[in-house]
């Protein structure tokens, strides 16, 4: 679908910047392709840190296991469910329970 002030793509007619972005002007298409460009760094920053941490989770679960202890401790769980929510709000606890998950279970 083109994008409204734009040509009409034509089939097989390479994609300009702003049909890419949805920007109706270059200089609007600009700071987007800038701040996806940005996001897709820290993108691979955050899912670099949620391997470290699942990692140092599997640390932590190993050395538990091999005490005797349970391979999840749920009000550890707990805590780490409301630092997220405390720190984003109500959409902080399902992206910590799906971040939980990531973690458990991996040794």
């Amino acid at each position: 679908m083109p994008v409204r002030g734009s040509a009409p793509q034509t089939p097989g007619a390479p994609m300009t910047t702003l049909d890419v972005t949805g920007a109706r002007t270059s200089d609007a298409a600009d700071v987007i392709t800038g701040a996806r460009e940005r996001i897709d760094a820290l993108d691979d920053r955050i899912i670099g840190l949620i391997q470290e941490r699942m990692a140092v989770s599997a640390v932590i679960q190993e050395a538990r296991i091999t005490s005797g202890g349970r391979r999840v401790n749920l009000s550890r769980e707990m805590e780490v469910l409301g630092h997220y929510r405390d720190a984003l709000g109500k959409p902080g606890t399902p992206l910590a329970m799906t971040l939980l998950e990531l973690c458990r279970g991996r040794i």
